[in-house]
């Protein structure tokens, strides 16, 4: 029971550095680049196959 006390702490403090990076990223608009996502989509460059 004493092992509660480290980590319920631990995971708040964890799930709180997450939603801080997220909201981070909101802020900086790093989501808001529709345009590139879609010519990006079509660009032979970025294909899983390898170059023979």
């Amino acid at each position: 029971m004493n092992v509660l006390v480290i980590l319920i702490p631990a995971s708040l403090g964890l799930g709180l550095i997450g939603l801080l990076g997220f909201v981070w990223t909101m802020r900086a608009s790093q989501y808001d680049d529709a345009e590139g996502d879609r010519h990006r989509i079509l660009d032979t460059r970025y294909d899983d196959a390898p170059k023979k």
